[in-house]
């Protein structure tokens, strides 16, 4: 089992900006406690984190998320848009799980089949409250979708999370 690891201090704004080391572990044990989330088993996806206040996570979409009309159902647009603005802004956060306090999506254009990239961007906040949004390309880099959403710093200390270790 790889080490847990231990976070950046995150007091000040710019704490993993001038370690980028810790800034690195940090984003690689983010990908991996989303990749350890029992819901994610039930979706074929991935997390990557390129930077600080980014995210993308790439989805399979299939049959199994449709609805009666043969499209995917919107849990699996809000599952997206959430994933992707929730590890931009928890990327700012080091010591601490963020909870979705609020979402609001908006449907472009239906998707059938295929693979669906969430890209999420923090876009302000620091202390307590975050504010990220997101949106979906599909596989013929149209956006079928967009998102906003608010998050708060939880109670849960990330370093006691199972899934949060580098890899």
């Amino acid at each position: 089992m790889s080490p847990t690891v231990t976070p950046p201090d995150s007091s000040s704004p710019d704490a993993q900006g001038s370690d980028a080391a810790g800034a690195e572990r940090h984003f690689r044990a983010l990908e991996a406690l989303y990749a350890s989330a029992p819901v994610n088993g039930l979706f074929e996806s991935h997390l990557e984190i390129p930077q600080r206040g980014r995210s993308r996570v790439v989805f399979q979409v299939t049959e199994r998320s449709f609805h009666a009309a043969g499209a995917a159902h919107g849990t699996i647009y809000f599952k997206m848009l959430d994933d992707a603005a929730f590890y931009a802004a928890n990327t700012l956060v080091s010591d601490r799980f963020l909870l979705t306090t609020s979402f609001n999506l908006h449907f472009t254009k239906p998707v059938r089949e295929g693979e669906v990239i969430a890209e999420g961007r923090w876009v302000s906040g620091r202390r307590r409250v975050f504010v990220a949004e997101s949106r979906l390309v599909d596989s013929e880099g149209d956006e079928i979708g967009r998102g906003t959403g608010t998050f708060m710093r939880s109670h849960i200390a990330l370093s006691g999370l199972p899934g949060y270790r580098a890899e």
